[in-house]
């Protein structure tokens, strides 16, 4: 683990200061003490991080979870009655570990789960352009469409229009164009530049802004900047946490929002593996059964001590994976960062506008969010595309996972229009002469179904292995399964296993790229036939 330091630490340095304005406005959002978002980022780095097998993978706070706090510390009669549900919800996550819940993770579609990642994107970059003008509101943090506070995403844009603060505008541009320039071009230019990650530029300038403007006609105060609770004492900082009042267990509404947050936490976390599985350069395969027991215990602990529920969240991995983090070192620095930045230098900490915090988010929502990604999903056809695009419009326009509930239906009648039959694949190995062929002879119709099934079967591949792939008889090929062959060339090499292709289009030994051998008809690069 401590082998890519040198890349883990720049980046954990970047997540802290993407998951800080997070962990506190989900919090602010959830009507629960600013404390709690502080809670559940910390634990969310240091013990989730340690526990998950994702290499990637950062955990904390949820905006997708804002609405169903919200809800149930009303109803249940406090916060200390919720955390009940929190730690009763940890519980059950580790139940869902045990009974190998995660498969459910690998039945959803790359093009759902590269919708999700483009519509977190954008939403990310509607709800953070008010606070990059210094319009800051609770809805900043709240990434659903029809927002708490009565409006929308598109009617706080026009709200922001006659509320523009010019010292924090200033300070966003400012900020937004030094991460431009050390993106595109100095980290192109010298290590140093890779070692101090832009990000960090940008808030030590917005600091400084804070203080050189302090005063005059560009201060910034107020709503405008981070607002971390600073203790007085020890006293004061321990009596910030909060205890589950355990009394309230025979509640039944307690056991239903219990359920309901392992059911959501559960489900945006198996998304979220997904995704960011998907985006690794690595092509890491998380295992999803002990993401579920991390997050579980995660969640116990964040209840325990005052925290809010915490799920593996992509804009934080996102981050983390743009910024060059190789290992789960990262994650774990992220929260002791924010574990000792709270303690120690919490002053210092609201010195920093929000407005600097939001243009590092900006960057974010676009990685995600390319418009190149847009025009070379339409090129894979209108079974990869109506699914994308159904899903971001969803997610935009609704939230998070009932967006995705569309685009997996959209995903489903696109299966089911192809006529879609028989989904195994024949799997035959032959020992002789004590070297390993393998064979593994793929089905008429092979679809994303199969991801589960695949995904196990190439990563139990022995070493020195000779592998036969054979697609005579398989007419249709799905995209996703591409993909996960595609991925396999990277393993492949490492475990120095050779592979045979052989299709109707011929022999190949070790193709170079299984999707450049499917991309001669693009239009069609799913059917083989």
């Amino acid at each position: 683990m401590f082998k890519s330091i040198k890349k883990d630490l720049p980046a954990s340095i970047v997540v802290f200061f993407v998951a800080l304005p997070l962990c506190l406005g989900i919090a602010l959002a959830s009507g629960a003490p600013l404390f709690s978002g502080l809670i559940a980022g910390i634990i969310g780095g240091i013990v989730v991080g340690a526990l998950s097998g994702s290499k990637v993978g950062v955990s904390g706070p949820a905006a997708g979870l804002a609405a169903i706090v919200l809800t149930a510390i009303g109803t249940l009669g406090g916060y200390q009655n919720f955390l009940v549900a929190v730690v009763l919800g940890g519980v059950i996550q580790l139940l869902f570990g045990v009974l190998k819940a995660g498969v459910i993770g690998y039945y959803f579609p790359s093009s759902v789960i590269k919708g999700m990642l483009t519509g977190i994107g954008i939403i990310i970059i509607l709800k953070q352009i008010p606070n990059f003008f210094g319009y800051d509101e609770e809805s900043a943090w709240d990434l659903e469409f029809f927002e708490i506070d009565g409006g929308n995403t598109f009617s706080e844009l026009f709200s922001m229009l006659s509320n523009i603060h010019p010292g924090a505008a200033i300070i966003g541009i400012i900020s937004l164009a030094i991460l431009v320039l050390w993106d595109r071009v100095l980290s192109k230019k010298g290590k140093i530049f890779k070692l101090i990650q832009g990000p960090l530029v940008a808030v030590v300038l917005g600091i400084l802004f804070y203080n050189f403007t302090k005063g005059g006609p560009l201060s910034i105060a107020g709503k405008h900047l981070v607002s971390v609770p600073i203790p007085e004492s020890a006293s004061d900082f321990l009596n910030q946490f909060n205890f589950p009042n355990f009394m309230a267990i025979t509640n039944v509404d307690v056991w239903v929002t219990a359920f309901t947050i392992a059911l959501v936490a559960s489900l945006e976390t198996l998304l979220c593996v997904e995704a960011s599985d998907k985006i690794d350069p690595d092509k890491n395969t998380t295992p999803t059964n002990r993401e579920l027991l991390a997050q579980g215990t995660g969640n116990i602990i964040s209840g325990l001590i005052g925290g809010l529920p915490i799920t593996q969240v992509i804009v934080r991995s996102s981050a983390n994976i743009q910024s060059g983090g190789k290992s789960k070192l990262s994650t774990i620095i992220h929260g002791f960062l924010l574990l000792i930045s709270v303690i120690l230098i919490p002053r210092l900490l609201n010195m920093i506008p929000l407005s600097v915090l939001a243009a590092i988010l900006l960057v974010v929502g676009y990685k995600l969010a390319k418009p190149s990604l847009f025009k070379s999903m339409y090129k894979l056809g209108w079974k990869q595309w109506a699914p994308f695009i159904v899903t971001v419009v969803g997610i935009v326009f609704t939230d998070l996972l009932f967006g995705i509930g569309l685009g997996l239906l959209v995903g489903i009648v696109v299966i089911l229009l192809k006529s879609y039959q028989n989904s195994h694949f024949l799997h035959i190995e032959d020992k002789s002469n004590g070297k390993h062929k393998i064979k593994m002879t793929l089905a008429e119709e092979v679809t994303f179904f199969n991801k589960g099934a695949i995904l196990k079967e190439l990563d139990s591949l022995p070493r020195d292995t000779y592998l036969e792939l054979d697609l005579i008889k398989t007419r249709y090929l799905d995209n996703d399964i591409i993909e996960i062959l595609e991925d396999f060339l990277y393993k492949a090499e490492e475990r120095n296993i050779d592979i045979k292709l052989v299709s109707k289009r011929g022999i190949v030994e070790n193709p170079a790229s299984f999707i450049k051998f499917f991309n001669d008809r693009p239009k069609s690069n799913l059917s083989l036939s």
